[in-house]
């Protein structure tokens, strides 16, 4: 017979995930404020989610739209200073939902959902933030600009949808060395101007600190794994 599973100390686990940031900062002689950390909260209850806004945490992240249109109104209602990232695939036919519930968009990847999010911003009258997904491993079953038509496309969100590209944002392969990843990530982003860089999960976010991630995006290591 299994025995009971021991309860997640989101909380704990939060302050944890905090002071690593900060280890990996410090010795990357980096502010440990400037990465912010997105707690990943996509297949978790509304229940799973307020020990975290409770212990003062106000920044997640959700893959799905449909799932975050469930849990996060009430959530964004009772604590409006939460913000919202989409990291997962996104969409067209789900932009509109997008653009009204999410504060950050992660995952730009097309022109054809660039053309939809312009619509969709110019006739709601709001504009989530803006990063381009780039696909570093170059993997065909992952989403992703490929890192060649990286420039062009950023140039394209920015010229002809007027998109407000704020950063990038990419997924390393599973058997890869990260750091790699998120130094092309970086050289990318710096040719282009753009400030903010999200990389990192619960595996290697200590390692895209040390190379500048602005925001890591961790859920098994804050809320345990993932709900059915």
């Amino acid at each position: 017979m299994n025995a009971p599973q021991k309860p997640v100390d989101i909380a704990a686990n939060l302050a944890a995930v905090k002071a690593k940031i900060a280890a990996a900062a410090e010795i990357a002689e980096r502010d440990a404020h400037s990465t912010t950390l997105v707690a990943v909260s996509k297949t978790h209850p509304r229940e799973n989610i307020l020990p975290a806004i409770q212990a003062g945490h106000r920044v997640f992240g959700e893959n799905r739209v449909q799932e975050a249109a469930e849990k996060w109104p009430a959530l964004k209602q009772s604590h409006p200073d939460c913000i919202l990232h989409l990291i997962g695939p996104l969409q067209t036919n789900k932009t509109k939902q997008a653009v009204e519930l999410f504060d950050v968009i992660e995952t730009l990847d097309r022109p054809k959902l660039a053309r939809a999010l312009a619509t969709q911003a110019e006739k709601l009258g709001r504009v989530p933030a803006l990063f381009v997904q780039v696909n570093t491993g170059e993997e065909p079953q992952k989403a992703g600009i490929l890192p060649a038509d990286a420039d062009r496309f950023i140039a394209e969100c920015r010229r002809e949808f007027q998109l407000p590209v704020e950063g990038l944002m990419c997924i390393p392969p599973v058997e890869d060395e990260p750091s790699l990843h998120f130094m092309l990530l970086r050289e990318i982003a710096a040719r282009n101007g753009l400030s903010s860089l999200s990389m990192g999960m619960s595996a290697d976010y200590e390692i895209a600190v040390r190379f500048g991630a602005t925001h890591v995006r961790v859920g098994t290591a804050i809320f345990g794994p993932r709900q059915p």
